[in-house]
């Protein structure tokens, strides 16, 4: 299932803003502004993040990506899948680059089990520069370049077919 999840995320097709309008509640979870784990948990007892890949990539393993970061040469990858009661609703992709890895946006690479949003909605520099949805196959997601103390990184999330945003397009 991650590998599988993990390869549709990454084949994601942007929706430009002039493609076709998008239902209400569809947008409603698209454009969240607040943290997708705080949304998660009003739909379940308890959600956990299995990591499943972390660490260092080259610039040359970015692909369209890299025209949402500045130009480093190293960038941190943490890719995961977010559960809700143990079902898998989302899987992840957070690029980080090593230029915003000094101070304490260190902490980035040291997340673990802890959801990406637990940390980012605590800072109070943290700002978000655009939302973007996209979809693959039957299956929706997005992505965000959010800034922490003024540095980027990129966040993709796409929602897997258990996920609450499914049953309220139901």
């Amino acid at each position: 299932m991650s590998q599988d999840a993990l390869s549709l995320l990454r084949a994601i097709n942007w929706l430009s803003s002039t493609q076709a309008t998008l239902a209400p509640s569809l947008l409603d979870w698209l454009m969240e502004e607040d943290s997708m784990t705080r949304r998660f948990e009003q739909h379940c007892q308890q959600v956990t993040v299995e990591p499943v890949r972390e660490g260092f990539i080259d610039a040359s393993e970015l692909g369209e990506e890299k025209a949402f970061l500045p130009d480093d040469k190293r960038f941190w990858l943490r890719e995961v899948l977010l559960f809700g009661d143990g079902e898998p609703w989302l899987a992840g992709r957070t690029l980080v680059p090593e230029s915003t890895l000094n101070g304490p946006e260190a902490m980035l690479q040291q997340l673990g089990t802890r959801p990406l949003g637990r940390y980012l909605f605590s800072s109070s520099t943290l700002t978000r520069d655009f939302i973007e949805p996209g979809k693959v196959e039957a299956l929706w997601g997005r992505r965000s370049r959010l800034r922490l103390s003024g540095k980027p990184l990129l966040l993709t999330e796409l929602f897997l077919p258990a996920s609450p945003l499914y049953r309220d397009l139901a």
